[in-house]
């Protein structure tokens, strides 16, 4: 038999630990959503829509901070359409006053600019954005439970679904900690992070699949752990390469993708822990082992071959 002793990392020797570690994280997150809640951004709350026209393309962190002095809370400052187009929305009410307000605090700096329009987004609105991204991330983990389950198996199925509602249950645990702001940006940022977690869980599964197969000795924490070990360089280098990209986001990118880049930070770092520690556990904890992976064997296929496994006629000839 194998021995597990020349492995560098026993992994699953510490996935009890693990497991009580992602445990305490999943209900502090939801512990803190339930008491503290998202700090719901202008997409989902509503709010005064101000679109602007600049003679020239101006700095939007300019912008920001004169409505920040001139004493605006809880508002987004972004482009709209061409670089010299930029759309002020607000948590303020709607009223006729307020975008000339907006226009003459922001005329005050010197800037040349025109009110091109102003509009209100109501909160209905909102209530419809946050069911629908409720239902789409739901939706997206029942079809990842399905095609891994036709794919693999049940057990790995639900080894899938797992870790992805625990990274997405982190990462806005944290976005509740901090009060960062939860807007559309940050929605399709779960979702990515979805993606990235179940591109690397599939990556860990195929290969436990495939070493069950393949291996004639060793029970399924051994089989695991070896797994974890073949596929670990492939997930840390990938992580890396995205985890530079997306701190270039951060600090390069301007305030706003911000959030979209934290989240994403945050869920890939969550995501590469939970397809090594979270997945794999869930197999264990289901007891997976060999007969799971066996294929089944075709209808008279044992004793002899069956009539249409002959050899061709012309191949008996050679």
């Amino acid at each position: 038999m194998a021995n597990p002793e020349k492995m560098p990392i026993d992994f699953m020797g510490i996935r009890k630990i693990a497991g009580v570690v992602s445990i305490v994280l999943v209900i502090a997150s939801i512990g803190l959503l339930a008491v503290k809640g998202l700090n719901l951004g202008l997409d989902f709350t509503g709010g005064t829509a101000v679109e602007l026209e600049y003679a020239e393309a101006p700095a939007l962190d300019e912008i920001r901070n004169t409505l920040s002095e001139a004493g605006y809370e809880n508002f987004v400052v972004q482009n709209f359409g061409a670089e010299t187009s930029v759309l002020v929305r607000l948590s303020d009410a709607f009223d006729d006053e307020l975008a000339n307000r907006v226009t003459e605090d922001l005329r005050a700096t010197g800037a040349e600019l025109e009110l091109v329009r102003s509009s209100f987004v109501g909160s209905q609105v909102g209530d419809e954005l946050k069911e629908d991204s409720g239902l789409g991330l739901l939706l997206a983990l029942a079809v990842v439970l399905i095609y891994v389950g036709m794919r693999f198996q049940f057990k790995f199925g639900v080894a899938a679904v797992v870790p992805l509602a625990h990274d997405v249950i982190i990462v806005l645990g944290v976005f509740s900690l901090f009060q960062w702001t939860f807007d559309l940006s940050v929605l399709a940022a779960l979702l990515a992070v979805i993606g990235y977690s179940l591109n690397d869980t599939i990556v860990v599964a195929d290969r436990i699949r495939e070493n069950f197969r393949k291996l004639r000795e060793g029970d399924s924490w051994y089989i695991i752990n070896e797994s974890i070990h073949q596929t670990l360089s492939r997930t840390l280098n990938t992580s890396g390469t995205t985890l530079v990209v997306l701190l270039a986001l951060y600090f390069l990118g301007g305030e706003a993708i911000n959030n979209f880049a934290i989240a994403l930070i945050i869920g890939v770092v969550v995501g590469t822990y939970s397809s090594i520690y979270v997945a794999a556990n869930m197999l264990m904890t289901m007891q997976v082992s060999r007969d799971d992976m066996m294929i089944p064997a075709k209808e008279g296929a044992v004793g002899e071959q069956t009539e249409d496994e002959q050899p061709p006629d012309w191949l008996n000839r050679m």
